[in-house]
């Protein structure tokens, strides 16, 4: 039996996370069950989920499964890009100076910060009265 050559990469972004599998292909998208244009229904999402394939050249040469879980849909997006980057490291470790510089390969580390005791959110105090 024949090995399918697939590269693997997790991406992350605020609170969602995306597991992506590369496999050669002609471009067929398959993200927890749906297709791309389905998943993501504003163009902005798609464009920035397929940016990586597009900066590396290799637009409609790899089909794209992912499972995406948690925060919403602009996190899901950056985090299917951080994704895809990955495994397009793992496929061609020549892309890796090309994606890094674009900024592909770095988690996008804001998360929503936590609420404070005594505070009505995380750092919004209550109003001083004087008396």
């Amino acid at each position: 039996m024949v090995e399918i050559a697939q590269y693997r990469g997790t991406g992350k972004r605020k609170t969602s996370i995306a597991r992506v599998i590369l496999r050669p292909g002609d471009g067929a998208t398959w993200i927890n069950g749906r297709s791309l244009e389905n998943y993501f229904p504003r163009e902005a999402l798609r464009t920035t989920a397929t940016a990586p394939l597009r900066l590396a050249g290799v637009e409609g040469r790899f089909d794209i499964r992912a499972r995406l879980h948690g925060g919403g849909p602009t996190g899901q997006a950056g985090a299917l890009r951080h994704g895809i980057a990955r495994a397009l490291v793992e496929a061609d470790p020549e892309l890796r100076g090309v994606l890094k510089r674009e900024g592909f390969l770095t988690r996008d580390a804001r998360i929503v910060e936590r609420k404070k005791a005594g505070l009505h959110k995380a750092r919004k105090a209550p109003q001083f009265s004087k008396r």
